[in-house]
């Protein structure tokens, strides 16, 4: 018999409970466990769980391991077992050094991910409780709200004035109503209006819903197994890529260069196609995996302590890049604890008669709980209201195009609807109002009264509502049409005062190079008076209805010059973070209601806070476990220190690398042997690696923190080469010595150079961590002791016995082993030098790149 779960939307909900043992009262928690072990989590494609065996496998798949692997083959091939040997023992031994460091990362990173775990309101044992959405399981009955994601496929039981947007299942980004019933089998998915999925979210309204299907055996995990879930990628893993597709173009040159000029010499093939790999190996930064992994992970820690919990790994980079942020001004700028200040007629005049009706309302609502209705029930409870004989009949929940909310009530036979929401679009709903008690129409001078007084309150910091009621007939079903000729009774004026300490993290956000923007659907009085209060200038400020009237190509400019948007619709929030973006910055934006989820994915860095509606958390790259500037810009400084410290494993070890490499290639025609032997090459890209592990732990000077730091592969090039060839520059003294006044053999030629080589590419690392001169900025302490260590290992290398001669390294003698220490002194010097002048030149003009969404 075929699977009703398959096919749930075109069954009745008393096969489904049948189906699945459930019941209306939903699942006992004995049954949810005994399912949860049937069914597995309820998580697509085993997401946000990092496989040990996967992970480890992934080393040796990366092309630079394939490279050393080819290299093994041919010496195996050869049997040149000792010089295989060694080039396995380091594949091995680079690949578990990475994997411990990734993978130790990544459960780090895991952990602070389960402190963000999706809830969802469910049903179990009878009783409505919260559960993590990873242990829905058929048969579930889950409660949904504005705000909501769909956790799992089901059926629609209960619905009122339910919309939600399934753009990630269908393409279409209009909300879709859904409401209980039974359509075809074979209707497609935009076409089941009965049932919700997995990867949409609730746009507006309530219902009850059926669980049917979990994890992979959901729509959306049907889909995700065939075509992959792609990831955005950002600017940050961009400058990655492409910074890898430079390396392998170089890689490429040198190996066909070095391959022809050996065979030109008349050298063994084989042997020169290991050096030439073996060159192109050490051109690479193999464990830059590992350490962007382990520096990543390690400011996601740093981060955490100070509130602020990462969600992408990437994003980190980011928020170091941001030189926007866009937020809402309430709880950032603001207290974000309302209070509800007074409730007044039309005239102004505090009435008690308001304030009941506001009290009725938000005492009913049961749609998206908001602070808003919290002080008016707060301030109900304290002044002993209550909603006596009332009756709930129906409500019309809030959604963002009428920006109202309404309850029908009853009492003694007699119906009316209370309707609270945006002034603008209820004062267009009403056609009369209540002034001493007398319903009188709703004239031109009226109107003038109330608008005049909407002003004034709003001028005054005090956030305004609407309130209005009408009487309704007896009938089964409301709905928003019934939002009609309604009468105005007045005003409610919410107090939300600014945050003392505001005015000064903006300043400091300044101090970072960091502009605010105040994005604000609230009326622009009230958005003026709180800038004001916190030194942002209200005179630079644009309305919604101004900004629907600039084109696209305009709005970058215009945007760019602007401090305070205000009476902004939801659809105009991503507008402006495009068009900041094409005016080339990397925007940040904070927001954490339903509307935000757009600007949030578009942001280069989405940020929310943990109280956050889930459609907002999980759209949010970072999210704040308190909402609060102050912990952003602390993370900004941990982002850009992250950055920095990043980029200096990259540019530092890729132009030390570069110019060895270079001068072994030059030198080359030159020589009646190898520079390097194969191994000797490998092992010192190892050894030279090893401290870089520790630069996560690296201090960062403060006049880098200043600046939004931004990916240029064109300046890593730059300074690759430029450093590099200081580097041959010195190596080409160093080969000088060591043939025209040492006259070293082969053996000793490689052994010198080897050390001279390793230590200058160590100490280099000190060098060029810092703009600042090497002595002024102390480096941190692992990085240091770790530098100390393979320094003494690689001085006292060519003299360990076995170990030594296993790597083909002969003992050197006092003279050349001093005068390859003096050409590092001087290396570091000259480098010191040129760091001066490199940092201190103006830099080139780039254009920005923008974080793509796929």
């Amino acid at each position: 018999m075929d699977d009703p779960c398959a096919t749930f939307w075109a069954q009745p909900p008393a096969a489904l409970y049948a189906a699945l043992a459930g019941s209306e009262t939903g699942l006992t928690s004995a049954a949810a466990a005994e399912k949860l072990e049937l069914h597995g989590p309820n998580i697509v494609g085993g997401a946000g769980e990092t496989s040990a065996i996967r992970l480890l496998l992934k080393q040796f798949a990366s092309p630079l391991v394939l490279i050393l692997l080819f290299g093994a083959a041919i010496s195996l091939a050869l049997r040149e077992w000792l010089d295989a040997s060694i080039i396995l023992a380091i594949v091995l031994g680079s690949a578990l050094l990475s994997f411990f460091q990734e993978y130790r990362a990544s459960r780090a990173v895991e952990a602070l991910r389960g402190r963000l775990a999706l809830m969802t309101r469910t049903l179990r044992d009878g009783a409505e409780t919260r559960v993590p959405a990873t242990e829905l399981v058929p048969g579930d009955v889950v409660l949904l709200a504005a705000g909501n994601l769909v956790p799992a496929d089901g059926l629609v039981l209960e619905a009122s004035d339910f919309l939600v947007t399934e753009a990630a299942l269908t393409g279409e980004s209009l909300p879709v109503e859904k409401s209980p019933g039974i359509v075809a089998a074979a209707t497609p998915i935009a076409g089941r209006t009965n049932a919700v999925f997995t990867g949409s979210s609730v746009r507006s309204g309530t219902a009850r819903v059926l669980i049917a299907v979990t994890g992979d055996h959901t729509a959306y995990g049907a889909i995700a197994a065939t075509l992959g879930v792609a990831e955005p990628e950002t600017e940050f893993a961009s400058g990655i890529r492409r910074f890898g597709l430079m390396l392998l173009r170089v890689m490429i040159v040198i190996v066909i260069a070095v391959l022809a000029v050996n065979q030109l010499l008349g050298r063994s093939f084989a042997e020169s196609l290991l050096f030439a790999v073996a060159l192109a190996v050490g051109l690479s930064p193999e464990l830059l995996p590992a350490i962007v992994s382990v520096t990543l992970a390690a400011g996601a820690r740093h981060l955490a302590k100070g509130g602020v919990i990462v969600r992408r790994l990437d994003a980190i980079e980011n928020l170091g890049s941001m030189d926007v942020l866009c937020t809402d001004k309430t709880g950032t700028l603001t207290e974000g604890t309302i209070l509800l200040h007074d409730a007044v007629d039309p005239e102004g005049r505090p009435d008690p008669a308001v304030k009941l009706a506001a009290f009725i309302n938000a005492s009913f609502e049961t749609g998206i709980a908001n602070p808003l209705d919290e002080a008016i029930v707060a301030m109900g409870t304290a002044g002993k209201l209550s909603t006596g004989a009332l009756t709930k009949v129906a409500e019309i929940p809030y959604d963002f195009s009428r920006r109202c909310l309404s309850i029908v009530v009853e009492e003694a036979g007699a119906r009316r609807m209370v309707t609270k929401g945006a002034c603008a679009e209820m004062l267009a709903n009403c056609t009369r109002v209540r002034i001493g008690g007398k319903d009188l129409p709703f004239d031109a001078a009226h109107r003038a009264t109330v608008d005049a007084l909407f002003r004034a309150q709003g001028e005054a910091g005090f956030r305004t509502l609407a309130i209005a009621e009408r009487v309704v007939d007896a009938a089964p079903r409301y709905s928003r049409e019934d939002e009609r000729d309604m009468t105005f009774i007045g005003l409610l004026l919410f107090a939300d005062p600014p945050k003392p300490e505001a005015a000064a993290t903006i300043r400091d956000l300044a101090a970072l190079q960091i502009s605010i923007k105040v994005i604000s659907g609230d009326n622009r009085h009230v958005t003026a008076h709180v800038a004001r209060a916190v030194g942002l200038d209200p005179a630079k400020m644009l309305t919604g209805e101004q900004i629907a009237a600039i084109s696209d190509d305009a709005l970058p400019r215009a945007a760019s010059r602007t401090i305070l948007f205000a009476e902004i619709e939801p659809q105009q929030k991503e507008r402006l973070i495009r068009a900041l973006q094409k005016a080339g910055h990397a925007v940040g934006y904070m927001g954490d209601g339903i509307n935000d989820a757009p600007a949030l994915h578009a942001a280069d860095v989405g940020i929310s806070v943990d109280q956050a509606v889930d459609v907002a958390r999980e759209s949010a790259d970072i999210v704040l476990l308190r909402r609060d500037l102050d912990i952003l810009r602390q993370g900004v400084i941990d982002g850009r220190r992250t950055f920095a410290n990043t980029l200096k494993y990259i540019s530092i070890t890729t132009s030390a690398n570069f110019g060895n490499m270079v001068s072994m290639a030059l030198v080359t025609p030159f020589l009646p042997f190898l520079p390097l032997l194969p191994k000797q090459i490998l092992l010192n890209n190892f050894l030279s690696d090893l401290p870089s592990m520790a630069i996560s732990s690296d201090r960062v000077d403060e006049e880098r923190l200043a600046t939004p730091q931004r990916w240029d592969v064109r300046e890593v090039q730059r300074f690759m080469i430029a450093f590099g060839l200081i580097s041959s520059c010195f190596d080409g003294l160093t080969f000088a010595l060591l043939l025209v006044v040492f006259h070293a053999d082969a053996a000793t030629f490689q052994t010198l150079w080897f050390v001279v080589s390793v230590l200058t590419e160590l100490t280099v690392v000190l060098v060029l961590r810092t703009h600042r001169l090497a002595w002024r900025s102390r480096p941190s302490t692992l990085l240091l002791c770790s530098t100390a260590a393979v320094v003494a290992a690689v001085i006292t290398l060519p003299f360990l016995g076995e170990l030594s001669r296993a790597f083909s390294f002969v003992p050197v003698d006092a003279a050349e082993l001093g005068a390859g220490v003096l050409v590092v002194l001087g290396y570091v010097l000259v480098t010191e030098l040129a760091k001066a002048w490199w940092f201190r030149r103006p830099a080139k003009p780039r254009r920005v790149r923008r974080r793509r969404r796929v």
